[in-house]
């Protein structure tokens, strides 16, 4: 009994060392920044205005900085139908503390509404970001956007595609560039077309049945050769669907000679290509600092 104790003990005590380490290390990554968190970006008198996907977070340096902060938007993934920004603290406070301010976004999902109007929403929280982030310590000329999965997706078509912003009344691209992270969506015309996968005609749900509106929505046909620089990764065992769309798409950035970097990071699968981004020096944010010009606050 005393053995069987013992035996119970030792899992229990390292349970409790390991919770201790990682309280102990979150308080060392948030103390250098500062939150503030369910800050509307469309105003609440707007007609549609959803109290608890209409709103973002900021993380920002404590350290004051004699130049603004570069921006990194981050719009989260969870196949169009699900997801928060709460989730991604850790991204708001690994980039803070590595001198970028960080804005973490909500916007509409399925079945509440379709893609294009995600586009928009994530449209808004730029725009929003653009006239505030001064406020933040954050340069509103030096804004770009990431996201992971469909976030991804949605990040690459709001770079791409200048039409999304001035259907807003915005004369030019606010988007300084891109970090796409295994992004899903890049070319959803070619994957709703074929059909190739089990249960794809979920995704009718959020993108509808109308193929001009699956093009429209894919970032791939909107590429130009005045498009921004972008960063993309994708895992080495991530879904068939990104692989092959990243690909294609990377073909296509080279074609139109447009300034990228494309990384098939190995063993990875989907998830932890996000995950990963727990830890303040993996690869994503070794490149990531340098391609939007910060400077580590500590």
């Amino acid at each position: 009994m005393r053995l069987y104790r013992l035996v119970w003990q030792v899992p229990a005590a390292l349970l409790l060392i390991t919770t201790m380490l990682l309280f102990a290390n979150e308080f060392a990554i948030a103390r250098p920044s500062r939150r503030v968190k369910d800050i509307p970006y469309v105003a609440s008198t707007l007609p549609g205005f959803d109290p608890q996907r209409h709103i973002l977070d900021v993380y920002s340096p404590r350290k004051q900085s004699a130049t603004p902060y570069p921006v990194v938007v981050f719009i989260h993934g969870g196949s169009w139908n699900s997801g928060r920004k709460n989730l991604y603290t850790f991204i708001g406070r690994r980039l803070a503390k590595q001198g970028v301010v960080a804005v973490i976004i909500n916007y509409q999902l399925a079945p509440t509404v379709e893609v294009p109007a995600m586009v928009d929403d994530c449209a808004r929280a730029v725009l929003w970001t653009r006239q505030h982030i001064a406020d933040y310590g954050g340069d509103p000329n030096r804004i770009y956007v990431m996201g992971h999965s469909a976030g991804g997706g949605l990040a690459a078509l709001l770079t791409v595609k200048d039409s999304v912003f001035s259907r807003l009344g915005v004369d030019r691209n606010p988007i300084s560039g891109a970090i796409l992270d295994d992004p899903a969506g890049l070319d959803m015309f070619d994957y709703l077309t074929k059909m190739e996968y089990p249960n794809d005609e979920q995704y009718l749900v959020p993108f509808g049945k109308d193929p001009a509106v699956w093009r429209q929505v894919s970032a791939l046909y909107h590429l130009t050769s005045d498009a921004p620089p972008i960063l993309m990764y994708a895992g080495e065992r991530t879904y068939p669907s990104i692989a092959s769309s990243t690909r294609k798409f990377e073909k296509r950035l080279q074609e139109l000679g447009i300034r990228h970097e494309f990384k098939v990071l190995p063993g990875k699968k989907h998830i932890p290509m996000v995950t990963q981004l727990f830890w303040q020096n993996n690869i994503i944010y070794r490149d990531l600092l340098p391609f939007v010009g910060a400077k580590p606050s500590t």
